[in-house]
């Protein structure tokens, strides 16, 4: 008998309760969760506990990695579509952080892709798949560098040996078909990198720009034959000479940097969707044999373009695509030249950077 009083006061209680909820306050946008619940007051009763410092920075920095290392980063699509449900609980006051990550990355492809593959977003969500991605292209450049050696080889060797000086029309004309795909598919394997994180250069990216542009324009070069036919094909011979030196640059450079990349990765000076280009260093004692090797390469590829030149001017071959071709080589040599430069400024200041603070903790 005395718990009946209670018993009827407790229906209008829970009444006037759920009559202050409103139903829209349970749903919510998939693109303004995160950011919705930051904005909310945090109650009195768990303003201490919640903004203890301990706490505060080991959340911070698990929904950080969470967000960047692993799978979560898939449930946050680029761009936002319905509402969604997040898979895991995260704290309310961790969610204007988890907002910022999930929007620091995303970034439009530029006009090389959207060109080719239209307006479509190339970044992965997930870094696993980011760093297939990664793999692919090191796996692409393994295999091109290969036939970028061999295949000049070849036609120079058969050019001396069995065509008696003078090439054919048809091997010059596919192996340049060939050059045209491999500048291509680098260019757009990059520009993928780039916008899934890669620290690539631009220059590097325009330096295969400018050999895809050479490769296309030599499509159209007329290859002469006789008679006077290794006078005619001067400049095919001094373009094949170029592509060999070309080869074992790039042999080099994947025989030298790739080993110290994965070290650099896992001392923490270096990303895991960095890859290896002219910019990338070895370490200590291969400098001196890797860095003289490429810019002997980079004289030769200038020395290659003003020949090109001198044969267009001086009225030897009169075709345009040989003056192109020559300033084209001239332009990539001295922008190679140009930024190993900058890298070893950069890389020499640094560790006089490093030698400095080593110093002054030592005193």
């Amino acid at each position: 008998m005395q718990l009946h009083p209670s018993s009827t006061a407790l229906p209008p209680r829970i009444n006037r309760f759920a009559t202050k909820l409103n139903p829209s306050t349970l749903r919510y946008d998939a693109s303004n969760l995160p950011c919705t619940l930051s904005t909310r007051p945090i109650p009195s009763s768990l303003t201490r506990q919640l903004l203890r410092q301990s706490f505060l920075e080991e959340d911070l920095q698990r929904a950080r990695s969470i967000l960047t290392e692993g799978d979560a980063a898939s449930f946050f699509p680029a761009k936002p579509q319905g509402a969604f449900i997040l898979p895991f609980d995260v704290p309310f006051y961790l969610t204007f952080d988890l907002c910022l990550l999930s929007n620091s990355n995303t970034k439009t492809p530029g006009r090389f892709l959207r060109m080719f593959l239209g307006p479509i977003n190339v970044r992965a969500a997930r870094k696993d798949i980011q760093l297939k991605v990664k793999e692919e292209y090191n796996s692409y450049r393994d295999r091109t560098t290969l036939l970028f050696l061999l295949f000049p080889s070849i036609l120079l060797i058969l050019r001396s040996w069995i065509w008696n000086g003078c090439l054919p029309a048809f091997p010059v004309q596919l192996y340049q078909a060939w050059l045209l795909f491999l500048y291509t598919g680098l260019a757009l394997r990059e520009n993928i990198l780039r916008a899934n994180g890669s620290d690539i250069r631009p220059w590097w990216i325009y330096h295969h720009y400018c050999a895809m542009v050479m490769a296309l324009v030599s499509l159209t070069w007329e290859i002469k034959g006789e008679p006077n036919c290794s006078h005619k094909q001067r400049g095919v011979q001094l373009f094949l000479q170029w592509a060999l030196m070309q080869g074992i640059s790039m042999l080099l450079q994947n025989r030298y940097q790739r080993q110290r990349l994965y070290t650099r990765i896992a001392l923490g000076k270096a990303k895991r969707m960095d890859v290896v280009w002219g910019e990338t260093a070895g370490v200590y004692g291969q400098l001196w044999v890797l860095y003289p090797i490429l810019f002997i390469l980079q004289g030769f590829e200038a020395y290659i373009g003003l020949l090109l030149l001198r044969t267009a001017l001086g009225g030897v071959v009169s075709e345009w695509q040989v003056t192109f071709c020559g300033l084209l080589l001239v332009v990539m040599a001295v922008g190679n030249f140009v930024n190993t430069v900058q890298t070893l400024v950069a890389k020499s200041r640094f560790k006089a950077k490093m030698k400095r603070s080593k110093s002054k903790q030592e005193l």
